[in-house]
């Protein structure tokens, strides 16, 4: 199973970015799926959760700024950012609890993070 994260870039204050993330490889089902992310010198911190039945939370930090989303049926998670500032400078990573098929066909529990993507916000 790999989660596979794009959309970073370099954006200037109260600008907007779309980070998305895709799990491929034998997946049975996916749990939460979590959006994380890094600063320079900070320990990584969870941004936001969605559930598989799309409830959702939010890091007091970006709520009303950032919206987590997900399509069961492509095994994918999204996060809208608006009004970004220079504080949300970080690598972004996604992560979900994973069940999937090893090689025996059975199935096996993963906590699966994608390799993250780098958020510049400055002007």
């Amino acid at each position: 199973v790999q989660l596979q994260a794009s959309g970073g870039g370099l954006v200037g204050p109260g600008g907007s970015l779309r980070l998305s993330c895709a799990a491929s490889g034998r997946v049975a089902s996916i749990n939460a799926m979590d959006w994380y992310r890094q600063a320079p010198g900070k320990q990584r911190e969870l941004v936001a959760r969605i559930t598989s039945g799309g409830s959702s939370v939010y890091a007091d930090s970006v709520k009303g700024r950032f919206t987590i989303s997900r399509d069961n049926a492509k095994n994918t998670v999204s996060l809208q950012m608006n009004s970004l500032k220079t504080e949300d400078t970080a690598v972004y990573y996604c992560s979900a609890d994973v069940l999937y098929y090893n090689d025996g066909g059975e199935p096996v529990a993963l906590r699966a993070w994608g390799q993250g993507t780098l958020v510049t916000v400055s002007s």
